[in-house]
């Protein structure tokens, strides 16, 4: 796989974890002990890989990065805004091209983010927990 397929996937998937992000999670109390239990996964915000495995993007408070799982070279970066309950619009750069991008998402499950990017490249980010 070329490097430049690599970014685009890497990137795709560095848009759409940032798209996630914007929602956050939230704990939840456990029984009569008062213990605080797992988070709960909501929203985009957190770790999202792609299909390949060769992109991680990271999703907080409105902004984005992906980064290279092999190398850990960043990708991409940017921001992202929930434009509905489970949509999102992801907008940044490839910091490999130096050229913007732009990707919409929608959360289909609390585990799996479906993209498209501004060009019509469909991809599948999928939770890391």
């Amino acid at each position: 796989m070329g490097i430049s397929r690599k970014f685009l996937s890497a990137a795709g998937t560095g848009l759409l974890a940032a798209a996630l992000a914007a929602c956050s999670t939230s704990g939840d109390v456990g029984g009569p002990s008062g213990g605080m239990g797992r988070p709960a996964a909501t929203g985009v915000e957190g770790s999202w890989i792609d299909a390949k495995g060769t992109g991680l993007s990271t999703f907080a408070a409105g902004s984005f990065r992906t980064v290279a799982t092999d190398t850990g070279q960043k990708l991409a970066d940017g921001s992202y805004t929930m434009t509905g309950p489970t949509s999102v619009e992801i907008h940044g750069t490839s910091l490999i091209r130096q050229t913007p991008v732009s990707f919409n998402c929608l959360l289909v499950s609390t585990s799996q983010l479906n993209c498209t990017s501004g060009t019509g490249q469909n991809f599948v980010l999928t939770r890391r927990t």
